[in-house]
């Protein structure tokens, strides 16, 4: 039983096996027989044609424009001090914060009580010495003269020596008379050397004068500089800030009260890298007075001002990098220091430059161009800048359509049916405008009208807009998200 049992299901095997190949030979013979009939009576296979967006080569002279950010400076401050101590007596009308004021406009006058007594003690003196000195003069002429008497006296003894003499020649004199007439004459002299001391005396007497004279007038010129430096003036057109006195205060000598600021000599200073400094720089390696352009948004309205670049900070920063650029703004109204702006630099211009969208430009720096029968060819461009969405590169593109935009499913010789957007470009679309019921309007007016922070200038631009029946939409949103409704 166990054989008759093994048999059979070696025989059920076998034919299992022979249909499982059977039904293979069937399915292989099928499928042969399918690609024969496609392979005579299918349509032969087209080549897929993609659309792509082009661009045309256009080479010219191109100013590459980098962007930066930095802070609006004043570059004229002064920190005004008061020069002595004392009591603040008398403060100017516009000595406050922010307030205007004028080249020698008096800001602060100090108690000057003795200061003007010190200048009356120190005008007495003067005067005194002045006194001293005329009295000395007037001594030193007396001494003069009696030295004149004196020697007057000597010659007349000397000439009664000499007759004395010349009798005793001619042996009618006598000897005692002789002696006398020496004696005389002795005198004479000495009274002349008292003269002379005199006369010495007089004269170390002026010079005392003199020089007591020159104190006084320096003590005088000291006194009257105390009392001036009572009295605190400005020293140029300008507004005050960080006011930190009153009327009836005290202050100590040199202690700051408040900083002079011209708003109206303002620069803008900012960072750049080190590669887009260097892009800056002439043949000599100094920094070219390329043109800037400083904005500020406020509330929706763009505030420009143009200026150029002077001069560039001496060192870099412990723990920074790049370079600290200073350009100088021209007519910046409504800018104030401290103000954070957008700062666009012109570079200099780049001859046989061409401006395509950054998304033609691939990781490789090849573009692909049209070739023969709308094929794409890949070619290999120089970059030179990059500039927001597009890029400015140098190549042999002139004249060429270029893909604007790169997929992964273009690539070099597939053909493309190119689409040149210039065909059909739309006008750019206007501002959504919005119309204003009476309420809202009001409020939004008042807000501006109540903002003390903003510029005269820039607060009328917006109420002349807000009497319009229709204003933008997007300047509505600013305002009412800084009011916070």
């Amino acid at each position: 039983m166990r054989f008759l049992g093994r048999s059979l299901t070696a025989l059920f095997l076998a034919a299992l096996t022979l249909g499982l190949l059977a039904w293979a030979g069937q399915i292989t013979y099928s499928a042969m027989q399918s690609d024969e009939e496609e392979g005579r009576g299918g349509p032969p296979a087209r080549e897929r044609v993609l659309a792509a967006n082009v661009v045309t080569a256009d080479p010219q002279e191109i100013v590459p424009v980098l962007t930066a950010f930095g802070e609006v400076r004043a570059r004229r401050v002064l920190e005004l001090r008061a020069p002595v101590g004392g009591r603040v007596v008398e403060l100017a009308e516009s000595f406050e914060e922010g307030g205007r004021v004028e080249a020698a406009q008096v800001l602060m006058r100090v108690d000057p009580a003795s200061a003007e007594s010190a200048l009356a003690v120190a005008r007495a003196d003067l005067a005194g010495a002045e006194a001293e000195a005329r009295d000395a003069r007037r001594s030193l002429e007396l001494a003069q003269a009696e030295l004149e008497g004196a020697e007057a006296q000597r010659d007349l003894q000397a000439r009664a020596l000499q007759r004395q003499i010349d009798l005793s020649e001619r042996g009618v004199g006598a000897a005692a008379t002789r002696e006398q007439a020496e004696l005389a004459l002795a005198s004479a002299e000495q009274t002349i050397l008292t003269r002379r001391g005199a006369i010495a005396a007089a004269e170390t007497r002026v010079d005392s004068a003199a020089l007591a004279i020159d104190r006084a007038r320096i003590a005088l010129a000291e006194a009257e500089r105390d009392l001036a430096d009572r009295v605190l003036a400005a020293e140029f057109d300008g507004t005050l800030s960080e006011v930190s006195i009153q009327a009836g205060g005290l202050v100590s000598a040199n202690e700051q009260v408040a900083t002079l600021i011209d708003p109206t000599d303002l620069e803008v200073s900012f960072r750049l890298s080190a590669a887009e400094h260097a892009r800056l720089l002439d043949g000599d390696g100094a920094l070219v007075g390329a043109p800037v352009t400083a904005v500020l948004d406020v509330l929706g309205l763009d505030l420009a001002a143009t200026g150029r670049i002077t001069r560039e900070a001496s060192a870099v920063g412990e723990g920074q990098t790049g370079r600290v650029v200073y350009a100088r703004l021209g007519d910046a109204k409504g800018f104030r220091p401290g103000d954070f702006v957008r700062v666009t630099v012109q570079e200099p211009a780049l001859a046989q430059a061409i401006l395509l969208p950054a998304t033609a430009l691939s990781a490789q720096n090849r573009v692909l161009a049209l070739g023969e029968e709308d094929r794409l060819e890949e070619v290999e461009v120089t970059l030179l800048r990059r500039q927001g969405n597009d890029v400015i590169v140098r190549g042999p593109l002139a004249g060429r359509d270029v893909v604007a935009a790169r997929t992964p499913v273009l690539g070099a010789g597939i053909k493309v049916r190119p689409m040149r957007p210039e065909a059909g470009q739309a006008e750019p679309e206007a501002p959504e405008m919005v119309l204003l019921d009476p309420e809202r309007r009001a409020r939004i007016i008042a807000y501006i009208e109540g903002n003390a922070r903003m510029p005269g200038d820039v607060k009328q631009r917006l109420l002349t807009q807000l009497e319009s029946d229709e204003v933008p939409a997007a300047m509505i949103t600013r305002i009412e998200d800084r009011m916070g409704g």
